[in-house]
């Protein structure tokens, strides 16, 4: 296969061989690496790099589609790979804009080198401690939540330090985690998507070169930088769980037909419809505000991503509920699939921002306030 050549097809063709074993690897709490390995030899990972930095330049709606079409036969894989492409996108569009990205890029493009986040929990606070030492930082923190982290080749996170100038301050780098000191806690064992390997990353005395400092920021505070991050962030992310909401309706209209004379079934089914609807028309529109990535970044355009993104994350939620519901008793078994959906689906509501979150977030922006109090 040439390379990115069919990836709006490529998940048909991947994903009933990724769908076999899904529920041994959930019960077993098993990381995709085999997947992974395939979607390298198909170029998935550099497929957003810009095609003049050696990648494949794909448009950022067609992984968009990409994942959520994987998520249809496993979204542990689709969701693992996401954060994967966040990254990318991110770097690629501060690329475009005169930002750093260029380096990080072309190594993804030189080696199919998986990235691996924890930005999202870090947040504004991020979490450990930095300490200067000659010629750059040791960096000492637990970071959780690293999805696809047993197979990664980058690790981008970020680390407080106190600057005896500029006082507190957060520092974003990216280091390798073949850097002595990085190691994986194994500790993802989990409600949903237990196959992502999403383990805390632990970093002891880790040396960060001074030129690996991509940016700083003042902690504790919401800086511009956001704004790029969750635009091109959410949108991929929420993806993976529309596709989830599908697969989930899949399961539930064919359950449900086989009671298709019971009075009530057709009215579950069209609340089914509505609910779909709902994740399918906050995601599009997420995907849509996005381009490809040719958006102008700013407060009201990542204010509109978190409201889509809440609603859509409520909604996914709903719409696996109500396929279950549809379903009946038969959908209650574990072979059907929808009790480990449902499962997936509940994760959704722990990506940034989580409501309650975003809906402070929201309510401060429309007073005219800061969006995060300092």
């Amino acid at each position: 296969m040439t390379r990115h050549a069919g990836l709006e097809t490529l998940a048909a063709i991947l994903g009933p061989d990724f769908a076999e074993g899904a529920a041994e690897r959930d019960a077993g709490d098993v990381f995709v690496a085999g997947h992974y390995e395939r979607l390298k030899a198909h170029k998935v990972f550099s497929a957003l790099v810009p095609a003049d930095l050696g990648g494949g330049g794909a448009h950022y709606r067609t992984m968009c589609d990409f994942l959520r079409q994987l998520a249809h036969y496993c979204p542990s894989t689709a969701l693992a790979l996401s954060m994967h492409q966040h990254l990318v996108a991110a770097a690629a569009y501060n690329h475009r804009n005169g930002r750093p990205g260029r380096k990080l890029l072309e190594r993804v493009a030189a080696s199919e080198a998986v990235l691996v986040s924890t930005g999202a929990n870090d947040w504004l606070e991020s979490n450990g401690a930095a300490q200067r030492v000659d010629g750059g930082f040791r960096v000492t923190a637990r970071k959780p939540f690293g999805s696809g982290s047993p197979s990664g080749a980058i690790l981008v996170t970020s680390a407080p330090f106190e600057d005896p100038e500029e006082g507190s301050q957060v520092l974003h780098f990216a280091v390798p985690f073949a850097s002595p000191g990085v190691s994986l806690a194994d500790d993802w064992h989990s409600l949903g998507m237990r196959a992502t390997g999403s383990h805390t990353i632990v970093l002891e005395q880790v040396f960060v070169p001074e030129d690996a400092i991509a940016l700083r920021r003042p902690r504790g505070r919401f800086h511009p930088a956001w704004n790029v991050i969750l635009t091109v962030a959410m949108p991929l992310i929420m993806s993976v769980y529309a596709g989830i909401a599908e697969a989930a309706t899949a399961i539930g209209r064919d359950l449900a037909r086989k009671r298709a004379e019971e009075q009530a079934t057709p009215y579950l089914l069209g609340e089914l419809a509505n609910r779909l609807a709902t994740v399918q028309l906050a995601v599009d529109d997420m995907v849509r505000r996005a381009g490809n990535l040719d958006f102008t970044m700013c407060l009201d355009l990542t204010d509109a991503i978190l409201v889509r993104k809440t609603i859509a994350a409520e909604a996914v939620l709903a719409t696996v509920e109500k396929a279950l519901e549809a379903a009946g008793g038969a959908g209650f078994y574990r072979k059907a699939g929808l009790e480990r959906l449902l499962r997936d689906a509940h994760a959704a509501q722990f990506h940034p921002l989580p409501a309650k979150r975003q809906h402070r977030f929201t309510g401060r922006l429309a007073l005219g306030l800061d969006p995060v109090a300092a």
